[in-house]
């Protein structure tokens, strides 16, 4: 005898997934920057330079000096050249004196003779050095400010853009099961 026998019947379901990729794009702008540039500055303050010269000696040597300084000179010097020539007239008297042992003093005396003092110098001491030259220099100041530059960055935000991919998911074939049930005869 035979078994009646249920046949079962079955079929999977299918998925079908249609994806694309999304798309993302990134831009990083550069960062913004301001600069200011503060020029460094010098101010120069200056004062005169001097030359002195002093040409007293020069006038002194010439006799053309400072008229106070020149009769203190000679004040100075009067009594030393008064006994100069007492001193000049005593040995003229003496050289008088010895005109009996010969000659002519009065002969030799008008050789001898000057105009000129010169014990009584009063003009001061002649050289090429004597004009005194003295050179002050001005002072020089410098005031510096320092220059600098001034920046000023602003960071900018990326620029970020994003698409969305494509997805479909749908059932390219449902599931079923299908039961065949078995002819039963029912005549017994």
């Amino acid at each position: 005898m035979q078994i009646p026998q249920i046949q079962i019947r079955t079929q999977d379901a299918a998925l079908f997934i249609d994806a694309d990729l999304g798309k993302q794009r990134i831009e990083q702008p550069a960062p913004t920057i301001e600069m200011e540039q503060i020029r460094p500055e010098q101010h120069f303050q200056t004062t005169k330079g001097r030359l002195e010269i002093n040409q007293d000696r020069v006038y002194d040597a010439l006799a053309l000096g400072n008229n106070l300084e020149t009769m203190s000179k000679i004040y100075s010097m009067a009594s030393d050249i008064a006994l100069k020539g007492i001193a000049r007239i005593v040995q003229k008297g003496d050289q008088m004196a010895s005109i009996h042992l010969g000659g002519n003093p009065i002969a030799e005396m008008a050789r001898e003779w000057q105009r000129t003092f010169p014990e009584f110098d009063f003009v001061g001491e002649a050289s090429y050095d004597n004009i005194d030259i003295e050179y002050i220099p001005g002072e020089l100041t410098i005031d510096t400010t320092p220059g600098r530059v001034n920046y000023n960055v602003q960071v900018n935000k990326p620029i970020i853009e994003y698409e969305r991919g494509k997805l479909d998911i749908y059932m390219s074939q449902y599931p079923k099961v299908e039961i065949t049930p078995p002819q039963i005869d029912q005549l017994i």
